[in-house]
């Protein structure tokens, strides 16, 4: 018998969670899923005879060591920042571990020591990192294998409502942590285009938006990411001439979006005075200039160079920023104040499903001619606990916890899933859950 420790419970961990629960007869694994709220964890397990939930707390140090004691594997879908704290423990006891998120400092600086235990730390296996780093490194190889020469990459991915469900101006409902939604693009985007290193500050990045056709859904348009250049190393692409990362958005969202930018709401540096008892109406003039002959709305259109029949002006108010709503929340920022005004109106309803769209495009000289290869994937939710976020984030983790578990898997020390070993069984299962991408190719 293989024991599995789930440390984290939330909406990202419910596909993942069924199937584990779902193989765990077959393949004889009893799983522990832990969260601080054990109400969540026990929801999650439905009262399946090889689950048990937990209240698990990371710092009770005890109650840690304990769990990552008993269990094969441990999984971690706890806030990034903790998973290092968790790796720490697995390396000391020699158990490995899955993580859907970024490698940071902390967890680079433990590879060393997990491959002297013989531990495997793997990372980045969700779907933004992770399918785009599998689905990327395939296709690149195989280029290369035909003896192709990279010249441009792009990858975009969005987040969004299905379109059936798609009933807002903005054209958008959160799928994932809507604080994140907030905060997104906050440094400079960097990337490299035609030879040339181009920056781009957060205060111009929803500016310098750019359209994207994906497949049968039409439209969407792309602000690039805060850092596409780390990714030269990461997929040995070292001297590709350009090369771009960016997040999908529906067309006109970027314009809209950055009114609030150009306001300053967005920021979460500094706690706003009074906001428990300021209205939706206070806090947006808070940003604007004292001048009691103009109204709120008159103000915002003459700051952002917008007029009240623009689009751009119709999806602000309809967020209901200029009613007399309370705040209500004490010492919060500029950021956790929109966040509030947003999940009102931009959260998804019992009944939506939402959609995950990614789309990569491969730029290569191949026996003298230019090629272009797009390759594009669209997923939707089965519903709001099963969401495309959820399958995509969820799954191919859960496919990796299995090969680990099955000895499909023989790597010790920190890694990410850009070698063939990792993403080539991870895609072909995903393709059996129809996580399939569809591949355009054309000549330049």
């Amino acid at each position: 018998m293989k024991n599995i420790l789930i440390l984290g419970a939330g909406l990202s961990a419910s596909t993942m969670i069924k199937y584990l629960l779902d193989h765990s007869t077959e393949y004889n694994w009893k799983i522990t899923v832990g969260d601080v709220s054990a109400e969540t964890a026990q929801k999650k397990v439905a009262g399946h005879p090889n689950g048990t939930a937990i209240k698990f707390d990371i710092k009770d140090e005890s109650l840690k060591t304990e769990q990552i004691k008993k269990a094969d594997v441990v999984i971690s879908f706890l806030p990034a920042f903790m998973h290092p704290i968790v790796a720490k423990t697995c390396v000391e006891l020699g158990k490995h571990m899955v993580t859907a998120s970024y490698v940071s400092k902390e967890m680079k600086a433990l590879d060393a020591e997990a491959k002297q235990k013989g531990v495997a730390l793997l990372n980045e296996l969700g779907v933004d990192p992770g399918i785009d780093h599998m689905s990327a490194m395939q296709v690149i190889h195989k280029i290369k294998a035909m003896g192709g020469k990279m010249i441009g990459f792009m990858s975009n991915t969005g987040g969004l409502v299905a379109p059936e469900y798609d009933n807002n101006p903005w054209n958008y409902k959160f799928t994932w942590n809507p604080r994140n939604v907030v905060l997104a693009g906050q440094s400079v985007a960097q990337y490299k285009e035609q030879g040339q290193y181009k920056f781009i500050p957060y205060h111009k990045l929803f500016t310098r938006a750019t359209k994207f056709s994906v497949l049968h859904l039409g439209e969407f348009e792309m602000y690039p990411n805060r850092d596409s250049l780390s990714y030269r190393e990461i997929y040995g692409l070292e001297d590709i001439p350009s090369i771009l990362r960016g997040t999908f958005r529906r067309p006109g969202y970027c314009n809209a979006w950055n009114v609030f930018v150009q306001l300053g709401a967005t920021d979460d540096s500094y706690v706003m005075e009074g906001s428990e008892n300021m209205t939706y109406r206070d806090y947006i003039n808070s940003f604007l200039a004292f001048d009691q002959k103009l109204s709120v709305e008159e103000k915002l259109c003459k700051y952002t160079g917008i007029t009240p029949d623009s689009d751009v002006f119709k999806r602000i108010k309809w967020l209901g920023v200029f009613e007399n709503t309370k705040v209500g929340m004490k010492d919060a920022t500029p950021a956790q104040i929109l966040q509030k005004i947003l999940e009102a109106k931009l959260s998804l309803c019992s009944e939506d499903k939402d959609l995950i769209v990614m789309q990569h495009v491969f730029d290569f000289e191949l026996n003298g001619k230019k090629k272009r290869i797009k390759s594009s994937l669209i997923c939707t939710g089965i519903d709001t606990v099963h969401t495309a976020m959820s399958i995509t984030v969820g799954t191919p983790v859960a496919i990796a916890t299995k090969m680990l578990l099955t000895g499909q898997i023989n790597l010790t020390g920190v890694h990410v899933p850009v070698i063939p070993e990792l993403y080539n069984p991870i895609l072909k299962e995903l393709e059996e859950h129809g996580i399939k991408f569809i591949e355009e190719e054309e000549e330049l």
